[in-house]
């Protein structure tokens, strides 16, 4: 039980990242982003390649600039060309499709079970059994206070509030257009580490990894922010999509520890 408990909570704060990255771009920026799915496949993509390379630690640097890129796509395609935002969104994801095939040498599954991953190399220096759970804690932690610190600067100020009024925003001598690209590279880069380090922890890349991804983590960001209904802040908004994550890996691993339903309609549930 034990291990179900760590792997629930490992795994809970690794698709946090993914909560956090669309509390960004849905909740601040208002903008439904269906770039998730691809992006989280292309930062696992990337990261994987790296570490059958020798550079796993490399990996997940390359796959925040690979999904800040795919981010800045759906965002030039929004703020550029007037495409509506969930369909330059579908646009990217669809093209991501191809993209990641090729990152992963038009292979629909790499595997990482002989090479060096960021886990095995921090359990290597910490020599402690529980040295994942540990590492993703410390990755997640933070990423959350740097998000909260950003969100606090000017800069972060005035994404926060193209989400609320762009129009104020542009009248205040602020493009909101560039506001909206830097939004969308910061959220997706987070997507791609989050799939970076999931797929460093499974040593395994694959193409359907990214599938429902968006749902979960709209769903984990949903429990988050229904548990922690107090007074809002922002701090607790972000704390949301961790409590949200794990949680909802903790029901997850329930179903499947004591079968209350059948494993095939585990989606459905």
């Amino acid at each position: 039980m034990l291990l179900i408990v760590e792997t629930a909570v490992k795994l809970g704060c690794i698709y946090a990242l993914v909560s956090l990255a669309l509390y960004l771009s849905f909740r601040i920026l208002n903008i439904a982003d269906m770039t998730t799915d691809g992006c989280f496949v292309l930062g696992g993509a990337v990261s994987v390649v790296c570490a059958l390379h020798g550079h796993p630690v490399a990996g997940i640097v390359m796959a925040m600039i690979a999904g800040s890129l795919a981010g800045l796509i759906t965002a030039v395609l929004q703020t550029r060309l007037g495409v509506p935002s969930i369909l330059a969104g579908i646009i990217t994801n669809t093209g991501l499709y191809t993209i990641n095939l090729a990152v992963m040498g038009w292979s629909s599954n790499v595997s990482l079970l002989k090479a060096d991953t960021v886990f095995s190399l921090f359990k290597g220096l910490t020599h402690n059994k529980y040295s994942d759970l540990l590492l993703c804690l410390m990755i997640t932690v933070l990423i959350i206070v740097l998000v909260r610190l950003f969100l606090s600067t000017r800069l972060g100020l005035s994404i926060r509030a193209t989400g609320d009024n762009p129009d104020m925003v542009a009248a205040s001598s602020i493009d909101p257009g560039k506001m909206i690209r830097i939004g969308l590279c910061l959220s997706n880069s987070l997507t791609a580490l989050s799939g970076a380090l999931a797929c460093q922890l499974q040593r395994s890349a694959d193409m359907n990894a990214g599938t429902g991804i968006v749902v979960i983590g709209l769903a984990c960001l949903v429990i988050g922010e229904t548990l922690l209904n107090g007074r809002k802040s922002l701090l607790r908004n972000i704390a949301a999509c961790l409590v949200g994550s794990i949680i909802y890996r903790l029901i997850y691993a329930f179903i499947l520890k004591t079968h209350v339903i059948p494993i095939d309609c585990l989606k459905l549930m």
